[in-house]
């Protein structure tokens, strides 16, 4: 950035960047997590403060995959009040069909019908948080 401010980023650039980028704890190839957990509201009021104008996701970025329901909807709740108090958008979500070890073989392609059903309802799940906090963009 130059000291006079012409290359600082605006919302009006619409920047916008994923919780698992600013999120990432990055991992020793021999050892755990090098950098604690990001809050995503923390994350979200952070890039504000750094002219972002939106903040994109997988669903297991936001609420984590063993939440409970009441858990879910305090995370969702607090990025919300996250979101509407720094002007932060989301413009894009999607659903990770990729991390956990049972969509080794697939997620809608696997062999098991077990695996193929959760993911279609992880997948509907991540669609309903998608609408929830205005997503324009949903990616599979």
């Amino acid at each position: 950035m130059r000291r006079d401010g012409r290359f600082d980023p605006t919302p009006s650039d619409k920047f916008t960047f994923g919780l698992w980028t600013v999120g990432n704890r990055g991992r020793d190839p021999f050892g755990e997590f090098v950098r604690p957990a990001l809050d995503p509201v923390v994350a979200v009021q952070g890039l504000a403060e750094l002219g972002a104008w939106g903040v994109n996701f997988h669903d297991d970025d936001l609420v984590p995959i063993d939440a409970t329901p009441s858990e879910r909807d305090r995370i969702v709740r607090d990025f919300r009040s996250a979101l509407e108090s720094t002007g932060m958008s989301v413009p894009m979500a999607t659903t990770n069909l990729f991390t956990e070890p049972v969509f080794k073989d697939g997620a809608f392609t696997a062999h098991d019908a077990c695996v193929r059903r959760y993911a279609i309802q992880k997948t509907m799940r991540a669609v309903n948080l998608d609408v929830e906090l205005g997503a324009g963009t949903l990616v599979i």
